[in-house]
């Protein structure tokens, strides 16, 4: 099947459409590979939504913990649609072409929510530090005001260190075939196709990934090291252990989001050797399954959650 076909190899400095593969190798089980792909989405969209529906609906709940979620929540939702939709689009009605500014717009928000859920995550495990380390200060240190500038500061931050990218990408011109081996549009998957020098490209992905959300993981790190910590110093074993099993389930998730994350980006400059399609399942597993596992790991594992979740169920009976 010769998807380029659809699109001219001109002369352009920028195509008017760019064609996304899927998973190269791998096209005849598309239609197959899709369904537990979109079950997970399905999941993420009922697990997240249900999260914000009783946070927001349950002023108990409106706390600095409960507001971080929320937020978790809202950006899992946008990361995982982001995606998902036109990677089923993909799989199940072949439809592989996107236009230049639509494969620039997914690209944006693609690295742009995915540094804000970064950035979440940290806020999250400086809320945990704060609570467990310096429990006496916890109302005065995360007050409402303060909550709404890490807010803002997150998303701000995801904003600004991504629309770079979008600058690097529009002074490349395309003048090859227009095919991206994969199922989204991203930073260094777009740049491999131009006919002129990326490292600008590579320079600039490797500094935002290791000063930004390598940061953010040596500060999560420290976060729980200091956590745990002050949870070996819990007099009673029981506390003890319900805060090793808090604090290994966020850390789990935390792994799930960034190791195939790292993997997928250091892969697109060193991992040459890399079969393709490990690659590509990797890069879609870390937009899809942190969604799908927080909204279990940081809610239904909370005790308040999970019982105005059985609540609303038993109301609706």
């Amino acid at each position: 099947m010769m998807l380029s076909a659809s699109i001219p190899n001109g002369t352009a400095f920028h195509p008017s459409t760019f064609v996304l593969l899927g998973i190269p190798g791998m096209q005849d089980q598309h239609v197959w590979i899709a369904i537990p792909f979109c079950s997970m989405y399905i999941l993420a969209l009922v697990g997240n939504g249900t999260i914000l529906y009783i946070i927001i609906t349950d002023r108990a709940l409106h706390e600095p913990m409960y507001l971080f979620l929320c937020l978790l929540s809202i950006t899992d939702l946008v990361l995982c649609s982001t995606t998902l939709p036109k990677m089923l689009a993909i799989f199940w009605l072949s439809s592989h072409v996107i236009s230049y500014h639509g494969c620039l717009t997914q690209m944006f928000f693609v690295h742009a929510v995915f540094a804000t859920e970064s950035a979440v995550l940290l806020a999250m495990a400086f809320d945990r530090y704060v609570a467990i380390c310096r429990p006496l200060h916890y109302t005065a240190i995360l007050n409402a005001v303060v909550i709404g500038k890490i807010g803002l500061a997150c998303v701000m931050r995801g904003l600004l260190f991504v629309f770079p990218f979008v600058i690097l990408i529009e002074r490349l011109p395309f003048c090859g075939h227009h095919v991206i081996p994969h199922t989204y549009c991203e930073h260094m998957g777009i740049a491999k196709l131009a006919c002129a020098s990326i490292k600008p490209n590579t320079i600039y992905g490797l500094t935002v990934a290791l000063s930004v959300t390598g940061m953010d993981v040596v500060l999560i790190a420290t976060s729980y090291i200091l956590i745990l910590q002050a949870v070996l110093r819990l007099p009673s074993k029981d506390a003890q252990f319900r805060a090793f099993s808090t604090c290994g389930a966020h850390i789990c998730v935390i792994l799930v989001f960034y190791i195939p994350a790292f993997f997928s980006f250091f892969t697109h400059r060193f991992g040459h050797h890399v079969p393709p399609q490990v690659h590509i399942i990797l890069a879609n597993l870390y937009l899809l399954v942190p969604p799908v596992l927080n909204p279990l790991v940081y809610g239904i594992n909370t005790k308040q959650i999970r019982l105005r979740i059985l609540d609303f169920f038993v109301k609706r009976r």
